[in-house]
C-alpha cells in the first residue's frame, strides 16, 4: 500500500518584527533592561565608551524576523529569530529557490542545498542563523501537519520533567524562583586590570555568600576574556566553587580551551553558543576540552543540525544545554538522552520574574514555573505556538523591502497621498519607525 500524498512548500513568507522587546533577538529589549545597560564583560569592553551600554556598540542592531511556510493543504509552520531586514532579504533572494514546491519532511536535503549554496558567503554568522529559523518553521509545520508535537518527531520524550537554571543579574531571584542553579554575567574584562580583576571576584563572592555554599553558581564570560586571564580568575575563584565558567574566550580561540583545560583538569568550562553548524562543533567535542556545549538551535542550523550536533556530542559522551531559544530548546532537551537539563534567560527588566522569552509574540509561550516543565506543557502540535494578535498588527511584510512601490518617482502631491492612505500610514513608513525604534531601544 503507498504511503499517503503529503502536502508540499507552496509558499514562504517572512516580516519584519517591529518596535522591541518581541521576537527571537534577545537583545532588542527597551531601555535600562539589565540585559543590555547593566556590567557585563563584552569583547567590546575594551573600549571605555561601550562599556556600559551593549546597544552602545550594536548588540540589537538586527532585530528580531518570523519565517511563515505555507504547505499545499493550507497548514502554516513559522518560527522567529533574529535577522531582521537582512534576514528576510537572505530568505526571499537566496534560500527561497529551495523551499517552494518540496517536500516539507526532507529536512537534511533542504538544510544541506541552503547551506552549500551559501557557503562562499555563509558558513557561520547571519546566513546560517537565517537558514536556522526556516528550518525551525520547517519542523513547526510538520508538527502540525502530523499533529504532533517537535519532540516526538525527533525521537519523543527522553524524560518526563525538564529542569532549568535561570540566567540572570540576581542568584537570589533565581532560588526563590525554583531554578536549580543561576548563571551570572562577569562584569569586567582584562583590559581593566587588576582592579577589575578584584571586582570581579568580590562580585561573584557577594553572589556565592547571597545564595549560600550549595546552590550551584555558573559564571557567563561572553567571548570577552582571554586564556591567562581566565587560568587566573579561575585559580583565586576556587573556593566559590563555581559550577562551570562559560564562553570565556573568542569562539576561534579552540586551542585557547585546551590550555585552560590543562591549567585546571577538574574544573568545568563550556562553550557553543556562537558557533555554528556540526563542522564548526567538531573540534569543541573531539579535543575533549570542554564539559559542556551550548549551541544556539535559533543560530548554529536550526534543529536538523542541531540534532547532528547532539549524536556527535553523545559519541564523546558531552552533555548539550542549549543556549535560550525558548520551546524550540525545550523540544529538543526533553528529546535527548544527553541534555540533562535547560537554560532560561530572565527576560523581565530586572531580571528577577519569569517572562516569556519571546516577549508578547506568542499568547501561549510555555515558561518554567517552579524551576521545571513537563512534557505536557509541550503536547501540542509544531512547536505549541500561537501568534499573539496584537503582536501581528506589528509584524511589517518583507514584500515592502523587497520591492518597494516607486514612491521617489511620483510627484510630491502623489508622494503624500501613497504614503498615507486613508490617513494610515504607509508600510514604508511603518518600515522606517519600526527600525527607528529598534535602534532607539
Amino acid at each position: 500500500m503507498a504511503a499517503r500524498d503529503f502536502p508540499t512548500i507552496k509558499a514562504i513568507r517572512s516580516f519584519i518584527i517591529g518596535g522591541v522587546g518581541s521576537g527571537g533577538d534577545y537583545h532588542n529589549v527597551k531601555g535600562g533592561h539589565w540585559l543590555i545597560d547593566s556590567d557585563i564583560s563584552t569583547p567590546c569592553s575594551i573600549w571605555d565608551q561601550y562599556k556600559k551600554s551593549r546597544t552602545s556598540w550594536g548588540i540589537n542592531v538586527l532585530g528580531s524576523f518570523l519565517v511563515e511556510i505555507e504547505a499545499t493543504d493550507g497548514t502554516v509552520g513559522f518560527a522567529t529569530g533574529f535577522g531582521g531586514p537582512p534576514g528576510c532579504w537572505l530568505v526571499h533572494q537566496h534560500f527561497e529557490r529551495f523551499l517552494i514546491g518540496a517536500d516539507p519532511r526532507n529536512t537534511n536535503l533542504l538544510f544541506e542545498q541552503m547551506y552549500r549554496a551559501s557557503m562562499f558567503y555563509g558558513r557561520k554568522g547571519l546566513p546560517v542563523a537565517v537558514i536556522s529559523v526556516i528550518d525551525l518553521a520547517l519542523w513547526d509545520l510538520l508538527g502540525k501537519i502530523r499533529n504532533e508535537p517537535v519532540y516526538k518527531l525527533i525521537g519523543g520524550a527522553a524524560r518526563e520533567r525538564l529542569n532549568f537554571y535561570c540566567t540572570g543579574p540576581e542568584p537570589t531571584a533565581a532560588k526563590d524562583m525554583g531554578f536549580w542553579g543561576a548563571k551570572v554575567p562577569l562584569p569586567y574584562c582584562p583590559e581593566d586590570g587588576h582592579e577589575g580583576m578584584r571586582k570581579n571576584i568580590a562580585f561573584l563572592r557577594k553572589h556565592r555568600e547571597s545564595v549560600g555554599p550549595d546552590f550551584p553558581l555558573m559564571v557567563d564570560c561572553y567571548m570577552s576574556l582571554n586564556v591567562s586571564y581566565t587560568i587566573e580568575i579561575a585559580e583565586k575563584c576556587k573556593d566559590l566553587n563555581i559550577n562551570w565558567w562559560e564562553e570565556c574566550l573568542s569562539p576561534d580561540d579552540t586551542d585557547g580551551f585546551e590550555q585552560i583545560k590543562r591549567a585546571h583538569p577538574t574544573l568545568k568550562f563550556t562553550t557553543g553558543e556562537h558557533e555554528y553548524s556540526r563542522y564548526g562543533f567538531r573540534k569543541l567535542v573531539e579535543d575533549r576540552n570542554l564539559d559542556i556545549i551550548q549551541p544556539d538551535v535559533m543560530w548554529l542550523g536550526g534543529m536538523t543540525e542541531l540534532l547532528k550536533v547532539s549524536a556527535l556530542a553523545a559519541a564523546y559522551d558531552i552533555p548539550v544545554v542549549p543556549h535560550a531559544s525558548g520551546p524550540y530548546s525545550y523540544h529538543f532537551v526533553i528529546s535527548q538522552p544527553n541534555t540533562p537539563f535547560q537554560e532560561y534567560l530572565a527576560n523581565s527588566p530586572d531580571g528577577k520574574s519569569v517572562l516569556p522569552v519571546f516577549g508578547d509574540l506568542f499568547i501561549d509561550e510555555p515558561i518554567p514555573t517552579k524551576g521545571f516543565l513537563t512534557t505536557a506543557d509541550l503536547d501540542k502540535p509544531g512547536f505549541g505556538l500561537t501568534l499573539n494578535p496584537a503582536a501581528r498588527a506589528k509584524l511589517i511584510p518583507s514584500d515592502y523591502l523587497l520591492t518597494p512601490p516607486p514612491v521617489a518617482a511620483l510627484k510630491p502631491a502623489e508622494q503624500k497621498e501613497e504614503s498615507k492612505p486613508n490617513g494610515e500610514p504607509s508600510i514604508i513608513e511603518k518600515l522606517t519607525e519600526g527600525v527607528k525604534d529598534m535602534n532607539a531601544a
